[in-house]
């Protein structure tokens, strides 16, 4: 079984939301062509409370994009994003969430970010989603979404290291920093995973 994992496709990561990666909204066509192709499709939702340690605006005297140490972690910290219930938070209208068949919703514990789809950045809390995967038998996971260099790149570690066969597709995804996404990508490959172009897999 393969699955397909959309990341946080969210309007707040889109050109105009608040933590907009450039050009995000050039990930959405091709998410939409990819899900036929595959037997499962799951998609990850950023779910903030509106006080979340990594937004800036929590710091006293800090600025956004400034790095900060929260819970023994580097922590980038963030313009307010993907706030619970907000339309940020929200999916993008232009994804087709029809195959969807669940939503991973992660970030929600105030003190600790969660880049990945399967645990936050502590590695103390899962998600859920590997557990979920294994029981639908999948074997393999593509990652697909925003951003390249961040959610994605973590959730692809992660579901290496949870043992799945993982393939970022890297035309599906946008990232914040085109140079760290280059070596985001190295490192999945290097970790055992596989770096593909959505033409590849239709």
């Amino acid at each position: 079984m393969k699955a397909l994992l959309l990341i946080d496709i969210q309007n707040d990561f889109l050109p105009g939301g608040a933590l907009a990666v450039p050009e995000g909204d050039q990930v959405i066509p091709i998410a939409n062509r990819l899900q036929p192709h595959f037997d499962l499709v799951v998609a990850t939702q950023d779910w903030h409370p509106a006080n979340h340690k990594s937004f800036a605006s929590q710091h006293e005297g800090k600025s956004t994009f400034e790095v900060v140490e929260l819970q023994g972690l580097e922590q980038v910290l963030w313009p307010d994003h993907c706030i619970q219930g907000t339309a940020g938070a929200a999916f993008s209208e232009a994804l087709n969430m029809q195959q969807v068949e669940a939503i991973f919703q992660k970030g929600m514990e105030p003190n600790v970010d969660s880049y990945s789809g399967f645990y936050d950045n502590g590695h103390l809390k899962s998600t859920g989603l590997a557990d979920y995967l294994r029981g639908k038998q999948v074997q393999e996971v593509y990652v697909a979404g925003l951003a390249g260099d961040f959610c994605v790149y973590f959730t692809a570690k992660d579901a290496l290291q949870e043992g799945f066969s993982t393939y970022l597709i890297e035309d599906a995804c946008r990232p914040i920093s085109p140079e760290n996404f280059e070596k985001a990508k190295a490192d999945v490959v290097a970790k055992g995973g596989k770096v593909v172009h959505s033409s590849k897999l239709f």
